[in-house]
């Protein structure tokens, strides 16, 4: 399975934010999206890192004046990025071994999405009831 057909179940454009912005603006945005991370982009909407609820708490338990600070402060920069085209599997053990849970997608040099890692089991999880609902079939039907 490809991330294209993820992207597809998906709706909405991908919520951003930028690297002057302060923690404030990124939490207010991460609340009201329900979401748990935020690309960070630049003028030009190119990603230049991700933000997420880990990393703001992170940095709360040690500073209590973080919802002054910039987005850039705090915001993990070595962002790995996905394509449509990539395999599930191959990114399941990306998150995995890096320990991440959102991925960026670029097509063409443009961000056109971004997965979690509850995306990619729900993914999974439909991928293995539709065996099973094939396999039940089949057994149904050298039954008859």
């Amino acid at each position: 399975m490809k991330l294209m057909r993820i992207l597809a179940t998906k709706t909405g454009d991908v919520i951003t934010v930028h690297p002057e912005q302060q923690i404030r603006e990124a939490v207010r945005l991460l609340s009201e999206h329900n979401i748990g991370a935020l690309v960070v982009v630049d003028a030009a909407g190119k990603p230049v890192g991700i933000i997420s609820e880990r990393d703001i708490v992170r940095r709360a338990a040690d500073n209590e004046g973080v919802l002054a600070e910039q987005v850039r402060d705090i915001m993990t920069r070595r962002v790995i990025i996905g394509m449509p085209q990539d395999d599930l599997y191959s990114v399941i053990n990306t998150m995995t071994e890096k320990r991440f849970r959102h991925l960026p997608i670029m097509d063409e040099g443009r961000l056109i999405g971004i997965i979690s890692i509850g995306d990619v089991l729900k993914a999974q999880r439909d991928a293995y009831q539709g065996e099973i609902d094939t396999l039940e079939t089949q057994i149904m039907a050298d039954e008859a």
